[in-house]
């Protein structure tokens, strides 16, 4: 994933193994002095070692025995080791190279298939100096209070917009805990300043903590994007936008809408429903203005393959706006 990545979050993994190596030669030298019968262990080890290699080669009948004796011995020299260690308040594996994870031994691979921690290293080497990691550091759900939203039914809706937040956010709790093994897509729509942005900023700071590589882009910035791919052959964006874990695509209808953005925006959709990535759209639009300003291969995908969320009730950065210059 995210082909343009690759050589640099290698090059991280080769500083671990560079590091750890250097460590572990320090607390060699460390115990060599302060324990020589230590490293006299080591060496005979090594000694055995090298006798089972060559007896391998040899292919005797009688090699299965004697190698038999030989493991035999190494074991109990590094049962010796081990006891020396701890009876000197050393750890058992203090001699032994400490992985930062253990599952691939800091190589970014268990066989073929990448490691956990390489899509935990492409996250956060997307993202480091990212403006959308400040911006999380402030929205997400430490900070969810639903009493900022009325208790008040109105007329029009079956339920107030402080019970309405709660669901959403309970469904959003569902979509981020089921989300790899979900093929669920979300969009939320509604009025403007009724929680859409922070409720999207919230679901992207749990994945992001999780390991999940989380794409953010306005629906301008998304068609600027789809322009370069297009007319500059830009493949490095082109993968990020088709294979990351989650795409959102923020405030769908503010943009400046063509032939172009409506083609190539329901490319990017359509590529990546097919491929079954995520996908969670927030819009100020209704439902009838989505269906007359986007053509009906979108407007149907839009409606047909994702979960609708609405959002209602009072503009909130307003209300905290007066809320904050009151004196």
């Amino acid at each position: 994933m995210i082909k343009g990545y690759h050589s640099d979050i290698m090059k991280i993994y080769e500083r671990i193994q560079s590091k750890e190596k250097e460590s572990l030669q320090k607390r060699k030298i460390e115990i060599s002095k302060i324990l020589p019968e230590i490293s006299n262990i080591e060496k005979q080890i090594g000694l055995y070692s090298v006798k089972i290699s060559m007896e391998l080669l040899k292919n005797k009948e009688n090699t299965e025995k004697h190698l038999k004796q030989l493991k035999e011995k190494i074991t109990e020299l590094r049962i010796k080791k081990s006891e020396l260690l701890v009876a000197n308040n050393y750890p058992m594996d203090y001699l032994e190279i400490k992985y930062k994870c253990p599952k691939c031994r800091d190589t970014g691979f268990i066989g073929t298939k990448k490691c956990s921690c390489y899509k935990q290293k492409l996250v956060k080497l997307y993202y480091k100096n990212s403006d959308l990691i400040n911006i999380l550091n402030k929205n997400n759900f430490e900070n969810y209070n639903p009493e900022l939203f009325s208790s008040q039914r109105s007329e029009e809706d079956h339920r107030s917009p402080r019970k309405n937040i709660e669901i959403i956010a309970s469904k959003s709790w569902n979509f981020i805990e089921n989300f790899a093994n979900s093929t669920e897509n979300l969009l939320f729509y509604g009025t403007a300043g009724t929680g859409k942005t922070f409720m999207s900023n919230c679901i992207a700071k749990e994945l992001l903590d999780k390991g999940y590589l989380v794409i953010y882009r306005t629906s301008e910035m998304l068609i600027q994007n789809l322009r370069t791919i297009r007319f500059a052959n830009d493949e490095k964006l082109k993968d990020l936008l088709l294979n990351c874990d989650l795409l959102i695509i923020d405030d769908l209808g503010s943009e400046q809408i063509t032939d172009f953005s409506k083609t190539e925006l329901f490319n990017i959709l359509n590529m990546r429903l097919l491929k079954q990535k995520k996908m969670l759209i927030s819009t100020n639009c209704e439902l009838e203005n989505i269906l007359k300003m986007y053509s009906e291969r979108i407007s149907s995908r839009l409606l047909g393959n994702f979960t609708l969320f609405k959002f209602f009730g009072e503009d909130i950065r307003i209300k905290q706006n007066i809320k904050s210059k009151r004196f």
